[in-house]
């Protein structure tokens, strides 16, 4: 075993607010430049950044939910439906409920939750890699999450917050023995993006590694059976109600959300359609160049895994990053998105994060720095540009 691959013994004095606050600032300080940076670069291109984050793409959709409730749907040209079904029920209801009891429209209550949700987030992965690595790995991991290049995301009025923290805290609660918690977090975290299945799927696995664990070595696990049998009933509840209700209205049937996702062309096909996709850019020499980085892309995220499971990180977190990135990668989605897919999947930035938890402040600082400036040149360029989709 490498020292890269040595986990860091965690120390446990202190408040758990008081441990956290040095993430938290330093995330709130990553997305405060990111913020600035894309109100400049929209202003300089005539564009309103405030647009940009609350009511362009998805941020439409979950506001209409929000607004007039489900049935809302658009026929395409070409015959495809897109219909607001496709979007899980737990953003909007939130912004539904903010609007009611603040005088913010469904947009900008949107953009409040992501904001909260945002912070819940990186005080959950803090969470999770400080009971794993210590403080100063939950500190790295957080900064990282932060300066990712699509990290811009976790400003919008998207889910994408709102289910890293929801799942972030089910683990933690797993990794700590709270099991009625862990399911109640992961049943909300399915009621916020199909893949809640990956946090249900975490939850599961965990629970059944110590049924078997109790049956080798008859001990005391801290959690009665029953408790644990519960969660497992608990945790899918929420996905589970939601593709039922779906199937029920469409009157197609317990599958029917699945033909709402291909009037989206969405789909899992096992990376068929992202396999060539990639192919085709070898088609031409400059696009080839693109197809390439795509090619080592993949090939990180494989590489991050690895050094995963070699640093035998916590089965519920190789499980859970494990399934975000295969459904990421599998979807038959729009290509474009995939990078946006994945920010929920921050067990991979462990590894990272623990290399640069063993560097100097200062120099850890620098290069943190340096990458949280890069990306928020990239945000703003990018929303102000194709944007995600």
């Amino acid at each position: 075993m490498t020292d890269l691959e040595t986990p860091v013994a965690p120390p446990r004095a202190g408040p758990a607010w008081r441990r956290a606050a040095p993430a938290l600032l330093g995330y709130a300080a990553v997305r405060a430049l990111g913020l600035v940076t894309l109100a400049v670069w929209s202003a300089a291109r005539d564009k309103s950044a405030h647009q940009l984050l609350s009511a362009r793409w998805d941020s439409l959709w979950y506001t209409r939910v929000a607004e007039l409730g489900y049935g809302y749907e658009v026929r395409l040209p070409n015959g495809d439906v897109h219909s607001n079904l496709a979007f899980f029920p737990l953003l909007p209801w939130l912004e539904r409920a903010f609007a009611a009891v603040t005088p913010l429209s469904h947009a900008d209550a949107g953009l409040l939750v992501s904001v909260l949700a945002s912070l819940a987030a990186a005080w959950g992965i803090f969470a999770v890699a400080d009971h794993v690595y210590g403080s100063r790995g939950g500190i790295c991991a957080v900064l990282l999450w932060a300066v990712l290049p699509v990290g811009i995301v976790q400003s919008m009025a998207y889910s994408e917050s709102l289910f890293t923290a929801l799942a972030a805290w089910s683990l933690y609660a797993v990794l700590t023995g709270r099991w009625l918690t862990a399911g109640l977090l992961a049943s909300l975290a399915g009621l916020t993006r199909p893949v809640g299945a990956a946090v249900v799927a975490a939850v599961w696995v965990a629970a059944i590694a110590s049924f078997v664990r109790e049956r080798s070595v008859p001990a005391r696990t801290g959690a009665p059976r029953w408790r644990r049998a519960l969660t497992m009933l608990i945790a899918p509840l929420g996905a589970a109600g939601y593709v039922l209700w779906v199937g029920r209205h469409t009157g197609k049937g317990p599958l029917g959300y699945l033909d709402v996702q291909a009037g989206w062309r969405n789909g899992f096909d096992g990376g068929y359609a992202f396999a060539r996709f990639v192919g085709d850019k070898f088609t031409s020499f400059p696009s080839a160049l693109a197809g390439l980085a795509l090619i080592i892309g993949v090939g990180l995220l494989v590489w991050l895994y690895v050094i995963c499971v070699r640093q035998r990180q916590p089965l519920p977190l190789l499980v859970y990053a494990g399934v975000v990135t295969l459904l990421a990668l599998c979807a038959s989605s729009y290509f474009g998105s995939k990078p946006r897919l994945l920010l929920p999947a921050f067990p991979l930035l462990l590894p990272p994060a623990l290399a640069l938890a063993r560097l100097r402040t200062s120099r850890s600082a620098w290069v943190l720095g340096g990458v949280a400036a890069a990306s928020s040149v990239y945000g703003a360029f990018w929303l102000n540009g194709s944007g995600p989709p």
